[in-house]
């Protein structure tokens, strides 16, 4: 049998990523949601942010989150009768904010759509077009910006074909509701509960981001959808390495629940739709059966996907899945894998690639995954995978391909409870055993991984929780801050991790989704990107929020009947004007 030599050449090549990684550099910790206040619940609400690097203009970064800004300043009515701030008025929530300088400082732009952020706060009031610090052109499509943003950057497309030299293509999906449903006009942009839409700006500049005129409108992703179907959890991916044969192709993910008008949303089947011409049209895929492949609501159906591609196209397709908590004590969940290698028109089957560990905590009051007590922020996303390729970008040639893996084990009895991380060099086919990067005491809920194009430095942000669980006591504090960490990359994989931020407590009892008041919020997820030079976080950061004794004593009271009570506290009379003071901030070595 012949022996197969390793060139010299690569080992030195090897040898020489291993040693000359670049260091991590200073570290800027700035506010992403500048346009929003600090006061009038909810407007000063944001969670699940979004954040994506220009591969070929390193310099330039986009981040989305669900954003509360034009909101209504809190309805006493509402709040007091219902134990809400939340109006179906047609008024979104996906905010959009650019860096031009690796994320040390942030804009949030004004643009003009339906809001409500200058109504008064004695009763719900009609939405007005006014200014606007969320993506534009939804309302004059018939459209909602209903949240859970996601973004991407790839090239532009010129004549039907996809080069750098064309410039930047920034990517924007989010959910998208129906106008008609809040207005009872019109016969309605498309069927369903709800869909995802992308928009699209190119080649971004300080001055073309302040245009609105600069964005498309919104392309709803599958206009096939059922009149039950609430699609939901959306990611999206450009292929940006020019290596690649499906260079400037870009993929979609999202969850499909088929039945919203009844048994509370099963079936649901992961879908990947893809675009070959800048997102111009769109075709949808159904990547496996429905409902967890026959496994039921005994194991929930796939959600929380992430997509992603190498340096030769081969795209890469995320999820979880997890145990029904009503039914199992110690929830148990798996991180699934799928592959395509002709750009998205064909999927591998499923494959199981980590197992992970959920809260066994379920919160009376919301029904959601908790792990720092009763009342408190939902955890139930915590599993969902957060991936990135060292896939060479923008050229490719350098790609090492090495994928990287994180998610968050929140399962009390686990002996590896934390953010945990783990990496693959040969597609997926096997991973290194994998290693909790979380500090001692930090409970994270959610983590997000990145890692350099060339594959010589990754990247892990994560929120945690750093007091011990409360269960029904909601007078004791529940400390929260974000944390950073990096680690070099070589021959033998991810070297030792180093933390390069480790952000100011917050208080988790502070914060609340924007509508309803009997639990915290600060979302489903958080998201990692780097550049060959400098990686970015973002997370919900609570330093600037206030507890709110009136609405913890309500808390507990509600807990104690088993529901939320009426009458409830009115926020904008009965607490600190920073209560729910959430901040979208990212953290950046650039």
């Amino acid at each position: 049998m012949m022996t197969r030599r390793t060139p010299i050449s690569l080992l030195l090549a090897a040898l020489a990523v291993a040693v000359s990684a670049p260091p991590v550099a200073a570290v800027t910790d700035a506010r992403v949601s500048v346009g929003t206040p600090d006061g009038l619940t909810p407007q000063n609400h944001q969670n699940e942010p979004a954040v994506a690097i220009d591969a070929h203009n390193p310099n330039f970064v986009v981040a989305g989150a669900i954003d509360h800004g034009d909101q209504q300043p809190c309805p006493r009515t509402l709040a007091i009768e219902e134990a809400t701030c939340e109006i179906d008025n047609g008024v979104g929530v996906s905010g959009v904010y650019f860096s031009f300088d690796r994320g040390q400082h942030w804009t949030q732009p004004a643009y003009t759509g339906l809001t409500a952020r200058d109504c008064g706060s004695e009763s719900p009031c009609d939405p007005h077009v006014g200014p606007i610090g969320r993506v534009p052109w939804y309302y004059e499509n018939g459209l909602v910006d209903a949240g859970d943003p996601a973004v991407a950057i790839g090239p532009r497309p010129v004549n039907g074909r996809f080069s750098w030299a064309n410039g930047a293509r920034v990517y924007y999906s989010n959910n998208a509701a129906d106008l008609s449903d809040f207005s009872g006009s019109g016969a309605g942009a498309f069927r369903g509960y709800q869909a995802v839409a992308v928009s699209r700006l190119d080649n971004p500049t300080p001055a073309r981001v302040a245009r609105q005129s600069s964005w498309m409108p919104p392309v709803v992703v599958d206009q096939r959808q059922a009149t039950t179907t609430f699609d939901d959890k959306d990611q999206i991916w450009a292929d940006n390495a020019a290596s690649s044969p499906f260079f400037g192709r870009v993929y979609e993910c999202n969850d499909d629940f088929r039945s919203n008008g009844g048994g509370h949303g099963f079936p649901e089947a992961p879908m990947v739709s893809v675009s070959a011409d800048g997102g111009d049209t769109w075709t949808t895929r159904q990547v496996t059966s429905a409902d967890a492949n026959g496994n039921g609501q005994n194991l929930w159906g796939r959600v929380g996907c992430t997509i992603r591609t190498d340096s030769n196209g081969v795209a890469y397709l995320f999820d979880s899945r997890v145990e029904n908590p009503t039914l199992s004590p110690a929830p148990q969940g798996e991180i699934v894998m799928q592959k395509s290698y002709d750009g998205g028109k064909k999927w591998t089957s499923p494959s199981v690639v980590q197992r992970t560990t959920y809260s066994p905590y379920v919160d009376p009051l919301s029904g959601r995954f908790v792990i720092d007590g009763y009342t408190g922020a939902r955890t139930d996303d915590s599993g969902d995978p957060s991936i990135d390729v060292a896939n060479g970008a923008p050229t490719g040639t350098d790609a090492t391909n090495r994928i990287v893996l994180a998610w968050s084990d929140t399962g009390v009895n686990s002996s590896r409870q934390g953010a945990m991380v783990t990496s693959s060099t040969d597609r997926g086919n096997t991973w290194n055993t994998p290693t909790r990067v979380s500090a001692s005491g930090d409970r994270p809920l959610f983590t997000a991984a990145a890692i350099s194009p060339s594959g010589d430095r990754a990247y892990v942000v994560y929120e945690a929780v750093t007091s011990p669980w409360r269960g029904s006591d909601v007078t004791s504090p529940r400390h929260y801050h974000g944390v950073f960490r990096s680690a070099p990359v070589g021959l033998s994989g991810l070297g030792s991790w180093t933390t390069v931020y480790n952000g100011p407590s917050g208080d988790l009892r502070a914060t609340f989704p924007g509508h309803r008041l009997r639990e915290e919020r600060v979302g489903d997820y958080i998201y990692a990107a780097a550049s060959r030079n400098y990686g970015v976080g973002v997370w919900i950061d609570a330093r600037n929020a206030a507890v709110c004794p009136a609405i913890q004593d309500w808390r507990g009271t509600s807990l104690a009947a088993g529901a939320p009570v009426i009458p409830a506290p009115w926020p904008l009379a009965d607490c600190p004007p920073t209560f729910g003071n959430t901040d979208v901030r990212a953290v950046s070595t650039g």
